[in-house]
């Protein structure tokens, strides 16, 4: 029976939002698995049932604060249920939060990757059906180009070497250019 009520919800995944697919799921299974109701969450269960998984998974409490704040402002900033928001609801949050808070694309897409992370958590959960933000695309943020040393500059630096270790350091680097970083020299 539990494979009909699937492929019920599958047929009607386009056709219809969040909300409408879980009230369909809950009536489906009262009447024909079960016959319990599923018992409603508040945003401000769900978050907290979300904060409890992350601190589960080993987040950090930084991490875990960094979340919880910015699920918050969401809910702040759209008072009806998680269950019930759109694609178009969520565009829009972040086109509105980016223009009041005048911030960076990257930090747009820092928020926009929790908020994903937080509902693809309810989508895996069952707590919504279809997944909002899934059609959200990452935001493409500038790429900075570090600027490289020029030939004479290399050989300038090894003019200018005192020691065998100073050149050797040099060498290295050169000769590894795309493949190493000087972070990956930390001891």
């Amino acid at each position: 029976m539990e494979s009909k009520v699937t492929i019920i919800m599958q047929e009607m995944l386009p056709l219809l939002n969040n909300e409408q697919l879980l009230a369909l799921r809950e009536s489906l299974e009262h009447h024909l698995v079960d016959g319990k109701k599923q018992q409603k969450y508040s945003n401000n269960n769900l978050l907290q049932l979300f904060i409890t998984a992350k601190q589960v998974e080993g987040c950090s409490s930084k991490t875990i604060r960094y979340y919880q704040r910015t699920i918050e402002n969401l809910f702040n900033a759209i008072k009806e249920s998680v269950t019930q928001l759109t694609t178009d609801d969520l565009r829009s949050y972040l086109a509105n939060y980016q223009s009041e808070k005048d911030c960076s694309k990257a930090n747009l897409d820092n928020i926009r990757r929790i908020l994903s992370s937080f509902f693809a958590w309810l989508e895996q959960e069952e707590y919504i059906i279809k997944n909002p933000i899934r059609r959200i695309k990452k935001i493409k943020t500038e790429q900075n180009v570090k600027e490289t040393y020029t030939d004479e500059h290399l050989e300038i630096m090894r003019d200018n070497c005192e020691n065998l270790r100073d050149l050797a350091i040099i060498d290295l680097l050169v000769s590894c250019r795309g493949a190493c970083t000087v972070e990956s020299f930390r001891y």
